[in-house]
């Protein structure tokens, strides 16, 4: 792998002195997400591979250019989990392409955000230079967090050479249940469950029916089971439910009307917004198609203390991600200055004018 770090180390050094852009690339199965492309190719997949995996520690270490795939398959034989059910949105998948764009799926509401599982890395700045960040245990990550900053970077900062990742054991039981209801119900619902000690691990309202997966002791999902009510999912078509809305390929999904992404605290009642709408994650992640104009619905989720990203589609001419407050900006140029001072990884990528 020292020659392939070198070959990195050469390319930026290259680009840095002929004033090139790089655009950091693993699968590509994300192209598609954040602001237009910029910058050559700098492929990370040959620099893949398991570093360290220890199931008894519930950490694994690997390489950029690992396949999700490949780490998946190797916490299944241990029956271990990446607890936050990362979106792949392609077989082609890799370890560093899921930090690098911080994304979470249905589980995130129980389990926690992608940011929240990233306890080291390993990242190659703009100067070629190799840094260390955290480490492989939960008492290493203290003080100015650098490893949790990089999820969701979009590759701003440098080049993330390695990454290891809290994981967790698989539920040992799981159902799912799906009751008929309008939103505003919904909404109500999840909200007054959150606040009890019932093993929800997903929640999604879409097309006037709500669907809860509970996730833990089998006697527990019982428990829960019979105080929820509704109606029992098989397991294999709940499997496959649960998977559709991960990688959106739920037909909610399908077509090339814009895609919102709202982040709002969860007891925010049902938005007045023109559009078809799911709501996931206890009403905290909602869901718009809509061809309402961005300012229009930027300023309806900042209103009420959220932000809105455009997932998909739609003119991405006034950037993807909500804009930032002038202080956030400041951090975030300062950050940029830092780790990539000649502003040559993935500019513009997460913020426009970066």
């Amino acid at each position: 792998m020292e020659q392939v770090l070198k070959s990195f180390q050469d390319r930026i050094a290259a680009a840095v002195s002929e004033r090139r852009a790089l655009r950091i690339v693993g699968g590509a199965s994300k192209d598609w997400y954040g602001n237009a492309l910029r910058g050559e190719v700098l492929d990370t997949r040959a620099h893949g591979g398991i570093v360290h995996y220890d199931p008894t520690e519930l950490v694994i270490t690997a390489r950029c250019g690992t396949l999700l795939i490949e780490i998946e398959a190797a916490l299944a034989e241990h029956n271990q989990m990446l607890a936050f059910e990362p979106p792949h949105f392609g077989s082609s998948a890799t370890v560093g392409g899921m930090v690098a764009c911080g994304l979470s799926g249905p589980r995130r509401q129980a389990a926690g955000a992608l940011r929240d599982f990233v306890l080291g890395v390993v990242l190659m700045d703009g100067k070629g230079e190799v840094l260390h960040f955290g480490g492989q245990v939960m008492k290493n990550v203290a003080g100015y967090d650098v490893s949790r900053l990089l999820a969701g970077s979009m590759g701003m900062l440098g080049l993330l050479l390695e990454a290891s990742i809290k994981v967790l054991p698989r539920p040992v039981a799981e159902r799912s249940l799906r009751i008929a209801m309008p939103q505003h119900e919904a909404l109500s619902l999840v909200n007054h469950w959150g606040g009890q000690p019932l093993p929800i691990s997903a929640t999604a309202w879409h097309d006037d029916a709500l669907t809860v997966r509970l996730s833990g002791a089998g006697a527990a999902v019982d428990a829960a089971t019979r105080k929820l009510g509704g109606v029992t999912i098989a397991d294999a078509d709940a499997g496959a439910y649960w998977n559709s809305l991960r990688e959106q390929t739920h037909t909610y999904f399908a077509g090339t009307q814009a895609l919102w992404r709202l982040s709002l605290p969860s007891t925010t009642p049902a938005l007045g917004l023109a559009g078809a709408q799911l709501v996931e994650w206890g009403g905290a992640q909602r869901w718009l198609r809509s061809d309402a104009a961005a300012g229009e619905i930027r300023a309806a989720a900042e209103a009420i203390g959220g932000h809105a990203t455009l997932f998909r589609g739609g003119a991405k001419d006034g950037g993807v991600f909500h804009p930032l407050a002038p202080a956030v900006a400041r951090v975030h140029r300062n950050l940029k200055s830092a780790f990539d001072p000649h502003g040559i990884f993935n500019p513009g990528r997460l913020v426009l004018d970066l």
